[in-house]
């Protein structure tokens, strides 16, 4: 099952991730402007984190294969589609729609079948999972390139949107749902509407939207921030390359560390390293302070991400957790939508980067201060003497 999730998680954010080598090429032949062509990209992860909130739930009632291999198809199809699209508003309904919700039918309900297997040895299970997703993005982006490359956009979305189907029908035909006894005895009190309306999911809720918001931050302004300094376009690049590179060491680092530290603490230090993280940022003298804190900022988002579903289990259990990791993740919608948009605004007001960090800063200082008085049990409400 962990390799099941890692695979899925590789395919899922590797293929959304890898729009940056489409970009130009289907600006160039739709003669489409920057807006319009980065919408397929907005559209795919708006839905994406939107459509998990209902399949999570039909994996939950239908299973984790019937969702997966749905996602195989959806997902699939609308690659291989899109190398036919004639007009780029096809594009939105092949690209944005066929992936988002393609790989949302893959990825939640596998990522809650997996939270279930697992009791003793949880949080080293969803870190290698979500490494994946890390995983997937360091390798799928420069692939993909170098297919546009060799072989033109369309004929790549073809080759993707086969992989992708291929992959995932596996992963199908592998992934099987918890234990029985697992899935009955966890959160059978709490109904998905008390969940949600709970003080613990509406403070983890605002602290993921908070910190989120500002992780976009870098993610879009920090390469034109290092460019503006003096460093080259590939040395500016190379910075996203060293976060989610360490983001990965955070996810596969979760195992050893939440038996030590404690999910709940670890989880909590994440959120305050991704806060401070900005400070390194704001205050840095050159590009090597600027290394430093994307792989400060990395280890902190790997961390973050990886505990995520472990906290959820400890706070809720196991029962109804694909509903709940879909309506947790419409978090990550919210922040993608208001954290890109707001820092632009502070950026174009201000005329420079700088406000636009302190405003990553105070989001992710008040992320920190949302999270910071929950109380996560240390255990598992399954079976606390096996956590």
């Amino acid at each position: 099952m962990v390799l099941v999730a890692f695979a899925v998680g590789f395919v899922v954010f590797g293929t959304m991730y890898s729009f940056g080598a489409f970009f130009a090429p289907m600006a160039a032949e739709f003669q489409a402007g920057r807006a319009a062509t980065s919408a397929l990209f907005s559209i795919t992860g708006l839905v994406f984190y939107l459509a998990g909130s209902v399949t999570g739930h039909l994996g939950d009632r239908f299973g984790p294969a019937v969702m997966t291999g749905l996602g195989a198809v959806v997902m699939g199809s609308g690659l291989a589609l899109t190398g036919f699209a004639g007009q780029i508003w096809t594009g939105y309904l092949t690209y944005g729609i066929g992936i988002g919700v393609g790989a949302a039918c893959a990825y939640t309900p596998t990522l809650a079948v997996l939270g279930g297997w697992f009791v003793r040895h949880r949080n080293a299970a969803l870190g290698v999972a979500a490494a994946g997703t890390g995983c997937g993005m360091l390798v799928l982006p420069p692939l993909t390139a170098a297919l546009i490359g060799r072989y033109g956009w369309r004929t790549t979305s073809l080759i993707l949107g086969l992989g992708c189907a291929a992959l995932l029908a596996l992963a199908a035909a592998v992934v099987r749902p918890p234990p029985p006894a697992a899935g009955a005895a966890a959160g059978g009190q709490r109904s998905l509407g008390k969940v949600v309306r709970s003080r613990e999911f509406l403070l983890l809720y605002a602290s993921w939207v908070l910190a989120t918001m500002a992780l976009f931050v870098p993610l879009v302004y920090l390469p034109a921030y290092a460019a503006a300094r003096g460093a080259g376009e590939v040395a500016g690049s190379a910075l996203l390359s060293v976060l989610g590179g360490v983001s990965v060491l955070g996810r596969l680092g979760t195992g050893a560390l939440g038996e030590r530290i404690g999910t709940a603490r670890l989880f909590k230090a994440s959120v305050l390293l991704m806060a401070a993280s900005y400070l390194l940022w704001l205050v840095a003298p050159s590009y090597a302070w600027l290394v430093a804190f994307a792989a400060a900022l990395g280890l902190g988002y790997g961390l973050r991400i990886a505990l995520m579903p472990a906290v959820l289990i400890e706070l809720f259990g196991v029962r109804s957790l694909g509903a709940i990791l879909g309506a947790f993740f419409t978090a990550s919608g919210v922040a993608a939508v208001l954290g890109p948009l707001l820092a632009g605004l502070v950026v174009d007001a201000t005329g420079g980067h700088e406000w636009g960090i302190v405003f990553a800063l105070l989001a992710g200082a008040l992320g920190f201060a949302a999270v910071a008085p929950l109380r996560i049990p240390r255990g598992d409400p399954i079976r606390p003497d096996a956590a």
